[in-house]
């Protein structure tokens, strides 16, 4: 067991929290002013995780905490010999929970990345809908909606993810090649899925305080770049928001051409990539876990 003095592990939760803030503040600037952003809202209201849960740091198992008061309350800690840390009780109840993870993780490192689903997936949630009824009725289709229309009908859909395949519209549902449920993610579920890779964020988050934030963290970090993605090779026209934190303005996938299809794909398989060693820490903390070492 690794004992943090102090002021040793206040100055990782420090770091940790000035890291995330970077994310967290804007979000939290905009909310007081009712403001809302189409992209970088997105992992504070999807997911279910709120900003003050991010901010918070956990060292993960194996590491007792001296003078953490702070800690000593919070769900899976407690405190011996004045010493607080997460306790193998709490572990053995997240027994369930560790080996469905691993399962899935297991399942989808193990396939290769398909990079040809374009992100079409954002275009079937809005097939054949009005301007008003689309998940962000504030801003224009790209293509208008014959045109928008037009491109989900030319294309072959292949999404392998449920939590996107069950927003298509009911008309776009027939249209998808394969049929992805709640219970079967395991197989489905393959690393060049955009919302894979952002899912590792979800699962990190639900393996605390079980595993380091710092896996948390980084796993939110890919999760944000992959949502730009997502969003500049969605059909709407975000002319004038800002996709990043260096103040760049939208500039579209335009994924309906070859040239916009080559860049998707050479992102996602970036995406993959850089999602992969993440996703083999999450399924290294699951076997550490479950082993009870």
């Amino acid at each position: 067991m690794e004992v943090l003095e102090r002021e040793e592990w206040q100055a990782r939760a420090a770091s940790h929290a000035a890291r995330v803030d970077a994310y967290v503040t804007p979000h939290l600037e905009r909310r007081e002013a009712r403001v809302k952003h189409p992209v970088h809202d997105f992992l504070f209201t999807y997911y279910s995780q709120r900003p003050a849960q991010l901010r918070r740091w956990h060292p993960g198992i194996g590491t007792a905490l001296a003078d953490a008061p702070e800690h000593a309350g919070l769900r899976g800690y407690a405190e011996r010999d004045g010493l607080v840390s997460v306790t193998a009780e709490h572990v053995e109840r997240q027994r369930p929970l560790l080996e469905a993870t691993r399962r899935l993780l297991r399942a989808t490192a193990a396939r290769p990345a398909q990079l040809g689903c374009f992100g079409l997936h954002e275009w079937a949630m809005v097939y054949r809908l009005a301007d008003d009824e689309t998940r962000h009725a504030d801003w224009p289709l790209r293509l208008g909606n014959e045109g928008t229309d037009a491109v989900v009908e030319s294309h072959r859909i292949a999404c392998s993810h449920f939590d996107a395949f069950r927003f298509f519209t009911e008309p776009a549902r027939p249209l998808n090649t394969l049929s992805p449920a709640v219970d079967d993610r395991a197989d489905f579920e393959q690393p060049g899925c955009l919302h894979a890779g952002m899912d590792l964020y979800k699962t990190s988050y639900r393996l605390l305080p079980m595993v380091s934030s710092d896996l948390v963290a980084d796993a939110f970090a890919l999760a944000w770049d992959i949502r730009i993605l997502d969003m500049r090779a969605a059909p709407y026209d975000f002319t004038g928001i800002h996709m990043d934190q260096t103040g760049e303005e939208w500039t579209p996938v335009r994924i309906e051409t070859a040239e916009g299809k080559r860049e998707y794909a050479e992102a996602q398989q970036a995406f993959a990539a850089r999602g992969a060693p993440i996703r083999q820490r999450l399924i290294e903390w699951c076997d550490h876990l479950l082993a009870g070492d």
